[in-house]
């Protein structure tokens, strides 16, 4: 494998088209033209560590992917999915091997209908900021995760093998559902909370009155998804949170930029399993209305 379509250019699309340039080609979707046009004359600037590094790579408008590569990346916002499939239904080939890097579990349901080979799902605990159209911030060395959703496991494994080579690496996952969970425990307890106090992950556990917030969302969301390991997830929450301390969380910075939240992707999910199992969830509820008011408060949201 040595082509890769990265399809989104925002802070996890500009992380990933400057790490994977080291090993593949790669093709780097955006949004606009004029994102593209910059890409292409300036490249893109990864800063990490107080250094900056440039990295040369093509930029295409997404109007113009026809899924030609190897394997795909689709690294848009979940909310942003739906126009992305309704794009290649009216393209004439259609991707064979892509990987999804989404928060939240509702675009599982899109993946059912994908008539791809090989579909991976992945998730993504480094710290990342967009800084410009061209410029993506590294805040935090994370680990990446990616799953077989259906198709063939020779394919990921050999994308993991490539990009152990370039020091960022993937760890393969038995089980995609269960690595999806996982990651959605951690963005449903640290995201809605950091977007309402408007604080970095740190503040979350070093202050005993926000903590005690967290203890009663993670319990909340663990009778809900039934977990069978509650204390070992309620530690990687502690771990994430202190290991990305001064960083903002996606939903954090959403809201600072005027964007639409994932909220439906990740809190809504929560509900709609609530639902299923006729079970309470009084905090996910409220804190759900709270982040959508905030939304329909604000005016320009894109």
């Amino acid at each position: 494998m040595n082509n890769i379509g990265i399809v989104g250019a925002g802070s996890i699309g500009l992380l990933f088209a400057s790490y994977l340039s080291k090993a593949f080609t790669v093709t780097l979707y955006t949004r606009t033209s004029e994102q593209a046009e910059i890409i292409n004359q300036k490249g893109i600037i990864l800063q990490k560590e107080g250094k900056e590094l440039r990295v040369s790579l093509k930029a295409i408008p997404i109007s113009m992917w026809t899924g030609a590569e190897e394997l795909t990346i689709i690294a848009v916002k979940q909310y942003q999915l739906q126009s992305i499939v309704e794009h290649l239904a009216n393209t004439d080939s259609c991707p064979k091997n892509l990987l999804f890097l989404q928060n939240g579990m509702r675009h599982l349901t899109i993946l059912e209908h994908l008539n791809a080979d090989t579909i991976l799902v992945g998730s993504v605990e480094h710290g990342a900021s967009k800084v410009n159209s061209y410029t993506v911030r590294h805040n935090g060395e994370g680990a990446v995760n990616a799953a077989l959703y259906k198709g063939e496991l020779e394919l990921l494994i050999k994308l993991a093998e490539k990009c152990t080579s370039i020091d960022f690496p993937i760890t393969i996952k038995d089980d995609y559902y269960q690595m999806m969970v996982a990651k959605l425990i951690a963005n449903a307890v640290i995201n809605p909370l950091t977007a309402i106090l408007q604080v970095n992950n740190g503040e979350l556990i070093a202050n005993t009155f926000y903590f005690s917030a967290v203890k009663k969302l993670f319990l909340e969301i663990s009778t809900i998804l039934n977990l069978e390991d509650p204390i070992r997830k309620f530690r990687n929450i502690i771990r994430i949170c202190k290991k990305t301390g001064e960083n903002q969380s996606s939903m954090l910075k959403d809201f600072e930029a005027g964007r639409r939240t994932e909220v439906d992707a990740i809190l809504g999910f929560l509900l709609d399993e609530a639902a299923k199992q006729q079970k309470p969830a009084i905090n996910i509820e409220n804190y759900y209305y709270l982040l959508k008011g905030k939304e329909q408060s604000r005016e320009g949201v894109n």
